[in-house]
């Protein structure tokens, strides 16, 4: 009995990526290259960021079918993702990769096989982990951004839409008694 495969995974990273679209399209486009210090990525990076996460789990486990993260093939994907983070878009450019690329990347794990899921990838230094545990990572990858994101949107003046819509539930069940 499985609890937890390849569809839960799938389900719960579109619940992470709706949220992550939602505080795109709250954050206004003229605030998209807002950075908190100037060491940090703005907004347009982060998002841009969070979208080639997708992309980089197929490179890593599908097209170049990655064994090691030791290898010079891993150091050039990273380079090109950098690239791809300094891009100019619009906002709704930025909100459709999101949204495009999040739900192919769903798609894409509902149908991997347990083989490949199994299959063990080396880290520099020694480590490894299967396949299955890295695509967790990278929907766990995508929520510490996304709470990075959350923050830049306090520091923006803007309430999270997480914590309106809890303040609209307090606010009804008020009303209610």
């Amino acid at each position: 009995m499985s609890l937890y495969g390849p569809k839960q995974l799938a389900d719960s990273m579109r619940t992470v990526r709706k949220n992550t679209i939602q505080i795109a399209e709250d954050i206004p486009e003229n605030k998209y290259s807002y950075r908190p210090t100037p060491e940090s990525r703005s907004v347009t990076e982060t998002l841009l960021h969070i979208a080639s996460l997708a992309q980089f789990d197929r490179l890593i486990h599908e097209q170049e079918h990655l064994a090691s993260l030791e290898s010079p093939e891993f150091g050039a994907l990273i380079q090109k993702a950098e690239l791809e983070e300094k891009r100019p878009r619009s906002k709704a450019e930025i909100i459709d990769l999101l949204r495009t690329d999040g739900e192919r990347w769903s798609q894409w794990v509902e149908q991997l096989p347990e083989s490949l899921l199994s299959e063990q990838v080396r880290f520099p230094g020694g480590g490894s982990k299967n396949r299955f545990e890295m695509l967790q990572g990278t929907k766990e990858h995508e929520m510490q951004h996304r709470a990075q994101l959350t923050v830049v949107e306090r520091l923006l003046g803007i309430v999270p839409h997480l914590t309106r819509n809890r303040q609209a539930r307090t606010t009804a069940t008020k009303r209610a008694s």
